[in-house]
């Protein structure tokens, strides 16, 4: 006679006889499809290679089950701080940085009482957010971990790389030493302070190179302006003089020397005056021919230059193209700068040099660039030009 527990195995091997015998007549509508079974197993919440960003509870009622268990908040805040943290370092792990903050942000919400567990949320999520390129925050959540702890070395290094990439690199020496006091020995602090002492020292470099090149240019722009008020050459508006001055008094000049260099600005010519080194000027001139619409620039006339010069080489052999007729010679030619407060004209004689027509009494430099007026000597449009406006004759 078999015993009882004999025929309870017979009735459990006939129970799977029977489940298994009907899957050879009816097909199995839960199994993975042969196309997508890949898929399909990664839905299966203990062989997700990867959660969700949202868990619905209808589409995932395993996967939701399973967190309403992992984040039960009738748990410790201890432990649910703690689940948070290693939530944390997975993300971390797999370089999802913005759900490791997430994460750590979250286990410091529940403000347990273990302090060591909060210095290492606030060290975590401070090493997450550098990552991420927010180093503000970073230092922001050292601190908040030396303030519960301050000998904690990860802390310490992970503050000295934020201020090291914030180019603070007298904080950053400073934190490397701190550290280096606890652990004389740690290889990263060592390497650290290193490159911060580098960083540092070609920092102060670049700082000394820009102030001497600041000195240099503000030194070369007084005495720029000083060469143009010294030949008593006039703008439309009149330069602020230079003084020396202290205290108060030098905010006052360096918007004194801002006004009088913005006057002699690029302007829409782009090109500027210059003073080289043997205290001569070389301004930005431009020729003006009513009688097509054309303009000429010299980009850098020397002061000693004269016009007719200049004008030999304009219009000698090779002349301009707008210049078919080839009237432009230069022995047939009458220059004029204009007074536009008075709405005159006046004469420049050719063989005169730039200093000599810029330091007439009527003649303001407009933008920083000279202008002047060339007419063809004698011809029709020379005269109709004429006609309408008020001339002076040449000094």
């Amino acid at each position: 006679m078999a015993s009882p527990a004999q025929h309870e195995g017979d009735d459990d091997e006939d129970y799977m006889d029977q489940f298994l015998d009907k899957f050879a007549h009816q097909k199995y509508k839960g199994g993975f499809s042969e196309d997508k079974w890949e898929e399909e197993f990664d839905q299966v919440p203990m062989f997700m290679k990867k959660a969700p960003d949202e868990i619905d509870p209808l589409k995932n009622p395993e996967l939701a089950c399973l967190q309403s268990i992992i984040f039960d908040d009738d748990r410790p805040l201890e432990e649910q701080a703690k689940t948070y943290k290693c939530e944390g370092n997975e993300y971390f792990k797999q370089r999802d940085y913005k759900k490791a903050v997430i994460s750590y942000t979250e286990g410091l919400k529940k403000k347990c009482s273990d302090s060591e567990l909060n210095v290492v949320l606030y060290t975590n999520r401070a090493a997450a957010q550098f990552y991420l390129g927010n180093r503000q925050s970073a230092l922001k959540d050292v601190l908040a971990a030396r303030k519960l702890k301050p000998s904690h070395l990860k802390a310490i290094i992970r503050g000295a790389l934020c201020h090291v990439e914030m180019k603070n690199f007298a904080e950053a020496l400073a934190w490397c030493d701190e550290g280096l006091a606890l652990e004389p020995k740690e290889t990263q602090l060592l390497e650290l302070r290193q490159k911060a002492d580098k960083l540092k020292r070609l920092q102060e470099r670049d700082v000394r190179k820009a102030q001497m090149k600041e000195k240099k240019e503000r030194s070369h722009k007084e005495a720029l302006i000083k060469a143009i008020q010294n030949r008593g050459i006039k703008l439309s508006a009149p330069l602020q003089p230079c003084r020396q001055s202290s205290g108060d008094e030098e905010e006052e000049e360096e918007e004194s020397l801002s006004g009088g260099l913005e006057q002699l600005s690029l302007g829409s010519c782009g090109h500027q005056v210059l003073l080289d080194e043997q205290g001569h000027l070389s301004w930005p001139v431009l020729f003006l021919y009513p009688e097509y619409g054309q303009t000429d620039l010299i980009a850098a006339f020397h002061e000693e230059t004269r016009f007719v010069d200049h004008l030999a080489v304009m219009f000698g052999e090779e002349r301009p193209s707008w210049d078919a007729d080839r009237k432009y010679s230069p022995q047939d030619l009458q220059l004029f700068f204009e007074d536009e407060e008075r709405e005159e004209l006046h004469h420049v004689t050719p063989t005169h040099t730039l200093r000599q027509v810029l330091t007439r009494d009527r003649c303001f430099i407009k933008d920083g660039t000279p202008a002047f007026i060339i007419l063809v000597k004698g011809s029709s449009f020379e005269r109709e030009f004429l006609a309408e406006r008020k001339v002076h004759g040449a000094e």
